[in-house]
């Protein structure tokens, strides 16, 4: 295969026009083979095979920049750019993921996920281009019906006022993930249809040159086109007409279904493992939307450009008729678009994934909550459980969603609760409501549902116990429930559970009579701890003597993960929450836990003599006597204090050097020769015994080296 010999864009430079359409079928048989096996986003990248071959066959990449808009599409970038064994060696098809990523090439620039960012990152490379004196070529991509988010007209509308070189590539297949929506797209189609010679043309009103390549899936034609634009020294619009899933007849002509596709079987398209006839939250969200709809005319549903995330696929959305309301790639005005709607008497519910709530803070805010407009957002893959890549992460909504006022943002755990919740929601007229869409598989309430959420903030007590209360949010209801069973079995504690139902307040009449008979508060949640639920409890317990114990995920950025395996790096499995409830209500003074620190202390001591004696015995200097005894009794303190003392509990990890430091640190003083040696030294000058000098010495050293473990590095081993 000719693509066995492309390892960077240049190898393709001395190729000829057949030689470069025999690359294409290549390229998309590897790209075929490996997304029937892993998924990936099928048509986008199908249709712009082509067009990635002319922009590096023309282009100097990396010196010249391209910045892909939402990035779904560069499979083919990334096969040029010195990645195709990840396309074509079934065991590193998972070594890269499915987006640009400047980890893994020099030859990508930003991990993109999200829509309408390249013409603002292609201006701001430009910008800094013009700045610098340099001529390289910054080429913005576009297409997949990105061009209806807001940011992309901000883009277009700075980017004339450049003057410089700056080259937008309008990939037109005519579709979004579904069709188009909106104003742009039949003037796009005008375009199309008079072979770009329409003198309506908004490209050219912004102050950009145009070219159309009406053959956007033939590589001669773009070869042309894309020679003539390079080095250009003002903005310019490539607009290429290309076809969705080109060249596989199933993708082509169900383009919508084949946007992204999971693992399939080439010969007939259909997908493997594939369950019919299950159920879950989305199904029955749609089904109620349907049935609202009839019932009444003023009820509508709007979505971001994915209609399929509340399975409103073609049939749905033509029963639905005007009350199914796709924007577009535009959540900042879906959220604005749905304050209007609840001012005038319309009961609006904005749907869309966790990720690009992100982008609506602003709007949630402002235009939401600042006038208590009464619209209703369902979050969805608000969870660990959720998306998991890195552009697309869905556990940081509590933080951000939770701390904005008038918002009640509410977490049921069954589908009973959640369907009162939201029919709650969409009838009420006084607040904006958010519902965290259950992630886990449909369960079923075991206590009474009320239908009212308008009492804000109270939770439901669904076991009563003592010691140990449990308030487990959403998703991790069953978590709690499996924590409480495992008390009971194994420490013979009966503890209490809590539904909390609303994040953006605290029950304190329930906290508050917690403290008569509990001593340990846990909370669990499904999201970053930072900012989060549980932090809130911590704060109104502050100056009391509960103690409080957050369970949740670490604040970080975290790329194709495996959710059991972050659960268990952040210690979220019940074995591991029942050993920090049984420490933590163990914590403070511990006869045990005293014995044990002094022993530590003592055998530092003893191994650190002992390889002293040993040392000068066989001849050694002083000074490397005292180091071995230093190096010995270093890891002598870690060895056992890991073993004995504190040993690592769940998925925690350490960094192993810095923990041998600092228990040496807590366990020593200020060292083994300062710790037993010199005190003991001061001691026998007094001319006393010497084993009572010896007694002496440890009875201030073991106790000195606990109380320096406990207020200096305990932290080390929560």
């Amino acid at each position: 295969m000719l693509l066995d010999g492309i390892n960077s864009p240049s190898d393709i430079k001395g190729l000829n026009i057949s030689e470069l359409n025999q690359l294409a079928e290549e390229v998309r048989t590897v790209m075929m083979q490996k997304m029937s096996v892993c998924g990936g986003h099928f048509g986008p990248n199908f249709g712009f095979v082509e067009a990635s071959i002319a922009l590096h066959y023309t282009f100097e990449s990396p010196k010249d920049k391209f910045l892909f808009d939402v990035s779904h599409q560069c499979y083919i970038h990334k096969i040029l750019t010195g990645r195709r064994e990840a396309f074509v060696n079934p065991e590193k098809y998972y070594s890269i993921n499915g987006f640009t990523n400047p980890d893994e090439s020099e030859h990508d620039f930003f991990k993109v996920g999200h829509s309408a960012t390249s013409i603002s990152l292609a201006c701001g490379m430009a910008k800094a281009r013009d700045l610098r004196g340099t001529k390289e070529n910054v080429v913005a991509i576009i297409g997949d019906g990105a061009l209806s988010g807001g940011e992309a007209y901000e883009g277009l509308n700075y980017a004339a006022e450049l003057g410089s070189n700056l080259i937008v590539v309008v990939n037109d297949n005519s579709m979004a993930i579904a069709e188009n929506h909106g104003g742009l797209y039949p003037h796009l189609k005008t375009l199309r249809e008079s072979y770009g010679q329409a003198s309506n043309n908004i490209f050219k009103a912004l102050g950009f040159d145009y070219y159309y390549v009406d053959e956007g899936n033939d590589i001669k034609s773009l070869l042309a086109v894309f020679a003539r634009v390079k080095d250009t020294a003002h903005p310019t619009v490539v607009h290429i007409k290309t076809v969705k899933g080109k060249g596989y007849e199933i993708a082509e002509d169900a383009a919508e279904n084949w946007h992204w596709r999971p693992p399939f079987f080439i010969e007939t398209g259909e997908m493997r493992n594939y369950h019919m006839g299950t159920v879950g939250y989305d199904e029955v969200t749609r089904d109620y939307f349907l049935q609202k709809m009839k019932e009444d005319p003023s009820f509508a549903v709007l979505v971001a450009a994915v209609p399929g995330s509340v399975r409103f696929y073609k049939e749905e959305r033509t029963r639905a008729g005007k009350q199914f309301c796709d924007v577009g790639i535009a959540e900042e005005h879906a959220i604005t678009m749905a304050a209007g709607m609840s001012k005038n008497g319309g009961k609006p519910v904005f749907v869309t994934d966790c990720t690009f709530f992100q982008r609506t803070y602003d709007q949630i805010s402002h235009d939401l909550c600042l006038n208590n407009a009464p619209a209703t957002l369902l979050v969805r893959n608000a969870s660990v459980w959720g998306l998991k890549d890195v552009t697309h992460l869905g556990f940081f909504d509590i933080p951000m969603m939770s701390n904005i006022p008038n918002l009640v943002y509410l977490a049921p755990t069954n589908l009973e609760e959640y369907m009162a919740m939201l029919k709650w929601s969409v009838d009420q007229t006084e607040r904006t409501v958010a519902i965290r869409l259950p992630k886990a598989p449909i369960t079923h309430a075991e206590y009474e549902v009320i239908e009212d959420y308008g009492n804000l903030n109270k939770a439901v007590l669904c076991k009563s116990g003592e010691k140990v209360a449990i308030i487990a949010v959403g998703d991790f209801f069953s978590l709690g429930e499996k924590v409480v069973e495992k008390l009971k079995k194994e420490q013979n504690i009966q503890a209490t559970l809590i539904n909390p139902r609303y994040i953006t307040g605290l029950d304190t009449e329930m906290l508050e009579s917690l403290k008569k008979s509990h001593s340990v508060v846990v909370t669990l949640e499904d999201g970053s701890l930072d900012g989060g639920y549980g932090q809130k409890v911590a704060s109104y317990y502050g100056s009391s003597a509960m103690k409080v114990l957050n369970v949740g995920l670490k604040k970080e950025f975290i790329d194709r993960y495996d959710a059991n395996e972050v659960l268990k790096q952040n210690g979220i499995t019940p074995d591991n929450i029942v050993k920090d409830i049984q420490f933590t209500l163990k914590s403070g003074f511990n006869l045990l836990q005293f014995i044990k620190f002094g022993l530590v202390g003592l055998s530092n001591t003893v191994v650190a003599y002992a390889v002293y004696a040993v040392s000068i015995y066989l001849g050694v200097s002083y000074i490397v006597a005292n180091l071995f005894g230093f190096i010995v009794s270093v890891y002598n303190a870690y060895f056992w204090s890991n073993k004995y003392v504190f040993p690592p509990r769940g998925g925690n990890k350490r960094n192993k050097w810095a923990t041998l430091l600092k228990t040496y640190a807590a366990y020593s003083v200020t060292g083994v020769f300062l710790n037993s040696g010199l005190l003991y030294l001061f001691i026998d000058s007094w001319r006393i015994n010497s084993y009572l000098a010896q007694a002496i010495c440890l009875f201030i050293t073991v106790p000195l080296n606990f109380i320096l473990n406990k207020f200096w590095s305990f932290k080390e081993f929560e």
